[in-house]
């Protein structure tokens, strides 16, 4: 029987990659590990960044549903939109004391972590809101949803197996 309740292996997959591309590509854009990147704050944004990067791809490939699955996806999400944000304020106004971005605004390896970022949040918010929308039970959507009136019976007078909510005054008699 297909588990249709977690998110197709493939997304997950990407999912798991696109999350170790975006620490990789933080832990190129600071010159490597221990890196340099300064003021200090920036530097510490780094490094949570890449090891929020390479937990959640540990927590996608474990949890597959429920309660630790989704917050593996919300987790995506963060490592995704946590960098998008940063990318806009270090490229725009500025950081308070970093100003070594400000209007690089096509660097390559900036729009590579836009691309991959993007593409990871798209694919952590409709990961997300599939996973909501599975029963927890593992139960299809149709028979967790079904209206108490269109249970069959098995022992009427209309016959077994004929839905209540299609019976007539007579079948009732």
């Amino acid at each position: 029987m297909i588990d249709r309740s977690a998110v197709a292996h493939p997304v997950r997959l990407a999912a798991v990659l696109l999350c170790l591309a975006v620490a990789w590509i933080h832990v190129q854009d600071q010159g490597g590990l221990p890196g340099g990147k300064t003021p200090h704050y920036v530097g510490v944004g780094y490094y949570l960044l890449e090891a929020a990067g390479v937990l959640c791809a540990a927590l996608l490939l474990v949890a597959r549903r429920g309660s630790a699955g989704r917050a593996g996806w919300l987790l995506t999400a963060g490592v995704a939109l946590g960098p998008l944000l940063g990318y806009v304020l270090s490229r725009g106004p500025g950081l308070p004391g970093y100003s070594d971005d400000k209007g690089h605004w096509a660097e390559p390896l900036g729009v590579a972590s836009l691309v991959v970022e993007g593409v990871l949040l798209a694919l952590a918010l409709g990961a997300f809101v599939m996973d909501l929308r599975v029963p927890a039970s593992g139960r299809s959507r149709a028979a967790a949803t079904a209206p108490a009136d269109a249970v069959t019976s098995q022992n009427t007078s209309a016959g077994p197996g004929y839905p209540l909510s299609r019976r007539t005054q007579y079948d009732q008699e």
